[in-house]
This record gives structure tokens, C-alpha cells and sequence, in this order.
């Protein structure tokens, strides 16, 4: 009886090893089978990963060459000027800058636009704004700057106070007034990048405007509309005349542009009578668009 017993003892251990010998092998099976699977989807899942940080990367790198790209320009015009003290630069400044009052080119920020952005989209024109005055003040020939529409304690107003330090002083025109109300409509040309007339000179009897306007949704031709409600002329940058797109990673082409670079390509052909030199200088590299060398015909909207 004991001998049965300790047979019994001694197969029960043994059966329970083997079926768990077997449980193992089929889950061993299982994970074999279920890995490529797996590895499949971490492959791709880290490729993707991979991807989106090497176009932030780019996108980095872009901007980097266009800041470095318009610190060498301003560089260059600085360069072209004769050294002085802080305070006597500042006093040049300010004669310019009123002396542009008078002679000066007239370009007019349309803020009338302003009811229907984002508190975001506002910052941002606030910030296009300082850019755009800076602009103006490092200028050898200074254009005579309006804020037209700009309604005293609005959102905008508010926000250039600000964020725009000095905003009060800034040597130009501040008027809740239209552009229609200060000038004839017959002189006034409205930039726009909807227009289909390209911009072929600056005319200093001609009165410039530009929407002041941000919008990240994208409506389209808001600022054609606007010109339009005004009944004045329009005119686009000759961006089709003088650039041709150029491929990217992403297949991406705009033209739309914010209110300080189309002023900074304004004002450098107003300097050169270049087209070519302005917008190579301050048409954006992420845009997808480069100058076409001059013996190649810039492509196709």
C-alpha cells in the first residue's frame, strides 16, 4: 500500500511537468508568432516619430538661415552708415522718420479687419506691427506709415500698448479714419494677393494699403473683398513674374505673406528698383518659392 502510494506520489509531479512543459512551449509559440506583428507596428509607429522630428528639424533649420539670412541684410545697410553715438542716431532717426511725413512714400495699415480675429491672431498682427515700424526706422529713405481704422481702446489698440513698448510715441499716423477719408480713391492701391494685376513700381503719387490682417483659418480673399467694398485699385507683389516654386518635403507653396515682410520687400525695391534683390532678400524660405535666375521663366501660379 505504501509502495502504491508512493508510486502515485511520484507520477502526479511528473504529469503536472509535463503539461506545463507543453503550456509553455505553445505560449513560446504564441509570443513567436504574435512578435513580428509587433515589431511591426513599433516599427512604424518609431518611422513616424522619426519623420515629424526630422520636419521640425527642418523647419528649424529654415528659419535659422532666414534670421541669419536678414541679420546679414541689416547688417549691410547698417554698415552703409556712418558710425554715431546712440543719441545722435536716435535724433537722424527722428528727422527721417518726420521728414518721411512729407516726401516720403505713403503705406497704409487697414485695421478695420481686426472684429473678426482670434485674441491669438491679434497678438500676432500687434507683433507684425512692431516688426513692420522697426523696419521703417532702420530705413535710409523711410516710408510715411498710417494706422488707419484703429480705434482708440479696441483690441488691437489695446494689445499693441501692450506688447509694443513706446507704442504711443512711434513716429507715424494713428487715425480711426479709412483710407478713403485721408486721400482720393483714385490713389489708393490696395495690396492684395488675390489681385490680378502684378505690382510693376512704387509711385510716390500713389497711396499703398495693406490688410491688417492674421487669420489662421485661411479665409480666402478677405482683403480682395475688403478692397472691393472700398471700390480702389489692387495690385499683387509680382511674386509670379519673379520666383518659381521649388520642391520641398512637404510639397508646400504659399504667397500669402504677413504685413512686415510684404513691407520689407516694399521698402528694399523701393531702395533698388529690384524685384529680384527684394524678394530674395525677404521672401520667406519656408514658402516653397525661390527667384528664378534670370534666363528661366518663373513657373505657373
Amino acid at each position: 500500500m505504501s509502495h502504491s502510494g508512493s508510486d502515485e506520489c511520484e507520477t502526479v509531479p511528473g504529469g503536472v511537468s509535463e503539461a506545463m512543459g507543453l503550456l509553455r512551449i505553445h505560449v513560446e509559440t504564441d509570443a513567436v508568432e504574435g512578435r513580428p506583428a509587433r515589431e511591426s507596428l513599433l516599427s512604424r509607429n518609431v518611422s513616424r516619430k522619426q519623420r515629424r522630428w526630422q520636419r521640425k528639424l527642418a523647419a528649424r533649420k529654415s528659419k535659422r538661415r532666414e534670421e541669419k539670412r536678414r541679420r546679414k541684410v541689416t547688417r549691410e545697410q547698417e554698415s552703409d552708415a556712418p558710425q554715431f553715438t546712440k543719441r545722435v542716431m536716435k535724433a537722424i532717426t527722428r528727422e527721417r522718420l518726420a521728414e518721411a511725413r512729407s516726401t516720403g512714400l505713403k503705406l497704409c495699415v487697414d485695421l478695420s479687419m481686426t472684429d473678426g480675429m482670434s485674441d491669438k491672431e491679434v497678438s500676432r498682427l500687434a507683433g507684425q506691427l512692431r516688426r513692420l515700424y522697426g523696419s521703417n526706422k532702420r530705413a535710409t529713405r523711410p516710408f510715411h506709415l498710417l494706422l488707419t481704422g484703429l480705434v482708440q481702446h479696441g483690441r488691437i489698440y489695446a494689445e499693441c500698448l501692450r506688447m509694443n513698448e513706446g507704442f504711443l510715441n512711434y513716429t507715424m499716423d494713428m487715425t480711426e479714419e479709412s483710407c478713403l477719408d485721408l486721400f482720393p480713391p483714385e490713389s489708393v492701391v490696395y495690396l492684395t494677393p488675390d489681385a490680378e494685376e502684378a505690382l510693376e513700381t512704387v509711385d510716390p503719387d500713389k497711396v499703398y494699403v495693406l490688410g491688417g490682417l492674421v487669420d489662421e483659418s485661411v479665409r480666402k480673399k478677405l482683403s480682395l473683398s475688403r478692397a472691393k467694398e472700398l471700390s480702389v485699385s489692387t495690385a499683387r507683389l509680382p511674386i509670379d513674374e519673379y520666383m518659381r516654386k521649388k520642391n520641398n518635403a512637404k510639397n508646400f507653396h504659399c504667397k500669402i505673406l504677413s504685413i512686415n515682410q510684404v513691407f520689407d520687400i516694399l521698402l528694399t525695391f523701393s531702395n533698388t528698383g529690384s524685384w529680384a534683390e527684394a524678394l530674395q532678400a525677404w521672401f520667406p524660405l519656408g514658402k516653397g518659392y525661390a527667384v528664378a535666375p534670370q534666363d528661366c521663366a518663373p513657373s505657373e501660379a
